[in-house]
């Protein structure tokens, strides 16, 4: 799966038909598979340029960078999650950097258990999230942060697990910011088991931290830890300090993240969904102008060039199509592996074939000759792409993630 994307305009208002018909092109071009929008609290974004970047095959990501010192009126926010929803948005992060003592002002900061009232904050709308289909994703912390953010982020994930919010917590992804800034890229790769020297707030001299890239691999270590499994994680604000390797640092991660393999650099993990790059475009005068991609008099960054290049060449940069006409009726794609199908897959969903008698199979260029297509897997096995193109030549496709006794639940939920 296309791993690269972008943060796009750094406000609300670059919405319009016209703002999509300039920038989606762009985004083909450089192979762009996600796209992080700033999403305002009071009204919803337009449904169709959302619906302009889905059909292109490029997931979008709503931040909502809410103010912790504002009251919110969650119902309000159960509509607008709906909305998305049912526009085809899938996640959805709430807040932004929590562990930084502007995002709070100064009396709400002093106040004691700051990690509790913010999860206070945080799980009503969370929850909604959830409620409407949509994935929370948990707000990127400042790397470091007055409250470091490794600490923040452990006292959080035990929050929820003491809560039991075993719901959210299945589902939940963390953002992290992955700002390289002046180290090299592999600035802190291992996490703490390569570094076990490295602690809050101070970073001894021959040790190092998870403030870089490679940030990912700390978190990844923290909900191991907590929760005895990995949460995927979605990189925010990807950026490097201007230097002379910043265009080589810039174009490795990009590689990386279309999964072209680079020598001397580490791979990126799979259960990293994606990763955006600060920043596509802003308005002129905007303090982040100069960090901007695309300059508004229409030059840009010579790592646009290079990347347009390889998108051109990288499998990962289109969806695949699937010709041939709708000859079968209804069709079952279960995933395969080398090791067999899992019993409790057939267990579940033997009551539907025996009801339905659907054509069963292992096959998504077989499943595209049909009507109908219910898909049994999630999107490691058939990613989203695939099943958005054949959407798009009219098939109707279900798509059930779960296994296990949560597979035989929703199956018997369409039966």
């Amino acid at each position: 799966m296309n791993r690269l994307g972008f943060h796009y305009f750094p406000d609300t208002i670059h919405y319009r038909q016209s703002d999509l018909e300039n920038w989606l092109p762009r985004l083909k071009q450089l192979g762009a598979g996600w796209l992080v929008l700033q999403a305002p609290a009071e009204r919803a974004l337009p449904e169709s340029f959302l619906r302009g970047l889905l059909e292109a095959a490029i997931e979008p990501v709503l931040h909502f960078p809410l103010a912790l010192d504002q009251a919110f009126d969650t119902q309000a926010f159960e509509v607008l999650f709906q909305s998305y929803a049912r526009w085809g948005v899938r996640y959805v992060a709430l807040f932004d950097r929590p562990n930084l003592r502007s995002t709070w002002g100064g009396i709400a900061w002093a106040q004691t258990e700051l990690v509790e009232r913010f999860i206070d904050r945080y799980l009503p709308l969370a929850e909604a999230c959830l409620e409407a289909g949509l994935i929370p994703v948990f707000p990127p912390l400042e790397p470091g942060g007055d409250y470091w953010d490794t600490s923040f982020l452990k006292a959080a994930l035990e929050s929820l697990q003491r809560r039991g919010k075993d719901a959210l917590l299945s589902k939940l992804v963390l953002g992290v910011y992955a700002a390289a800034g002046e180290h090299p890229l592999d600035w802190g790769a291992g996490g703490p088991e390569r570094w076990p020297g490295g602690l809050p707030y101070y970073t001894p001299p021959n040790e190092q931290d998870q403030r870089g890239f490679r940030i990912f691999d700390w978190y990844a270590a923290i909900s191991h830890s907590v929760l005895r499994a990995t949460l995927p994680v979605f990189l925010f604000g990807i950026s490097i300090t201007e230097g002379e390797d910043q265009f080589k640092k810039m174009m490795t991660i990009a590689q990386l993240l279309i999964q072209i393999r680079v020598a001397g650099a580490e791979a990126i993990p799979d259960w990293v969904l994606g990763g955006a790059f600060w920043l596509l475009a802003a308005p002129e005068g905007h303090a982040a102008q100069p960090q901007a991609w695309y300059q508004p008099n229409d030059t840009h960054i010579p790592v646009v060039d290079a990347l347009t290049q390889k998108a051109k060449i990288s499998p990962q940069s289109a969806s695949p199509t699937f010709e041939g006409q709708a000859n079968i009726t209804h069709y079952l794609l279960l995933p395969s592996y080398e090791w067999g199908i899992p019993e409790t897959y057939l267990e579940a969903i033997w009551p539907y074939i025996k009801k339905y008698q659907p054509t069963v199979g292992f096959s998504i260029r077989e499943a595209a000759q049909a009507k109908r297509i219910t898909v049994i897997g999630s999107e490691n096995e058939y990613p989203e792409a695939n099943l958005r193109s054949l959407r798009a030549q009219g098939r109707i496709v279900e798509r059930i993630a779960e296994d296990g006794t949560n597979l035989a639940i929703l199956i018997s939920k369409l039966m």
